[in-house]
């Protein structure tokens, strides 16, 4: 199926946030690594969200370019190309742009989502996150707004983080990630509904932090408090009615437990990024390969190799299918299986997931 138009996508987390369930949002960096999520997804009959970080578009571009923008599009490209030989819907998202990078990575991604538009195309990308978690709050809104109404504009939902998300993602460590900005608080949830909802028309998605730290770390290290998220949907729904609950997102969920994905899921989580475990299926794969295939792989004691063993498409296809297995697994850790929205256009309304 193409790519998500707007609606679609608004479907897309409606019906998550209905029925309990969220979608996998799995970074990428590269043709095989986009091509693994679409497998994995179709395997699991499930939609889902390809994001591409400012780090991960740099490299699509290649080393001697490095293109944040160059590269973010074409990896969309692609995508838009590929995902018609899918019978599940995917979104594409942007992630993590930092607050000192709107002009240089954002905002030329919605200039080239506007030029699109003008010739009649469907939308480049369906997202974009802007970071401003390292800023006080006023700060972080203060440049999210008028952001948000140029996304509107184009029918773009802006993702925002409130709190700092503690550890390190694409090269970059956090900023001020003190114990207490670790955990959103109720009144920076209502203040982000306050602000970010008087966009009129507009749809936007909140990364609140309830402990969430990138990396990777063994289950149960990582101390999270799905019960924030509860109290801050609680007040939001208290002040501003049961339709002004957040679509959250769900941020550093490596070394996370089952159960506590399942609670923040059950308090308005739709969506949950996917980096670290991804990169770690993959590159497993590769080692495994060399490992298994050391005198193929390399011309040892003067003899020349075996050209199937270090040909890249042999250890890459296994890095894709292993990848593809990570985005199954975690599609079935936040409920999704069996839930695409092509299934229910064929055969009558989506299970619950609860």
């Amino acid at each position: 199926m193409p790519v998500a138009d707007y609606s679609t996508y608004c479907r897309m987390l409606d019906r998550a946030r209905e029925n309990h369930f969220a979608y996998p949002a799995i970074n990428v960096s590269s043709l095989t690594t986009a091509n693994a999520v679409l497998k994995g997804l179709a395997e699991s009959r499930s939609d889902g969200i390809i994001q591409v970080s400012t780090g991960g578009a740099s490299f699509a571009s290649g080393l001697s370019v490095k293109d944040m923008v160059l590269g973010a599009i074409s990896i969309a490209e692609h995508v838009h190309r590929v995902a018609e030989r899918y019978d599940i819907y995917v979104a594409l998202h942007t992630d993590h742009c930092q607050a000192q990078l709107p002009d240089k990575f954002l905002v030329p991604l919605i200039e080239e989502t506007e030029r699109r538009r003008k010739a009649g195309r469907t939308n480049l990308f369906n997202s974009h996150m802007f970071d401003g978690s390292a800023l006080p709050l006023k700060e972080n809104l203060d440049i999210a707004v008028p952001l948000l109404e140029r996304c509107q504009r184009n029918e773009l939902i802006l993702e925002v983080e409130a709190g700092v998300v503690g550890g390190e993602e694409d090269g970059i460590r956090a900023q001020g990630a003190t114990a207490q900005k670790l955990y959103s608080t109720p009144e920076d949830m209502l203040e982000v509904v306050a602000r970010l909802g008087a966009v009129g028309g507009a749809r936007f998605l909140l990364a609140a932090t309830f402990g969430n730290v990138h990396g990777v770390y063994k289950p149960g290290h990582v101390k999270l408090k799905p019960s924030i998220l509860k109290d801050g949907q609680d007040a939001v729904e208290k002040k501003y009615g049961k339709a002004a609950k957040l679509d959250l997102v769900f941020h550093g969920g490596s070394g996370s437990l089952l159960e506590e994905i399942g609670e923040a899921v059950d308090y308005g989580v739709v969506k949950m990024n996917i980096d670290t475990d991804a990169q770690y299926a993959f590159t497993r794969a590769v080692a495994d390969h060399i490992f298994k295939n050391y005198d193929g792989v390399l011309k040892v004691d003067g003899e020349m190799g075996n050209k199937k063993a270090y040909d890249p498409r042999s250890y890459l296809s296994a890095a894709e299918a292993a990848m593809a297995e990570r985005v199954k697994a975690a599609v079935t850790a936040l409920r999704g299986t069996g839930t695409t929205l092509g299934d229910e256009n064929r055969t009558g309304p989506v299970r619950s997931g609860h």
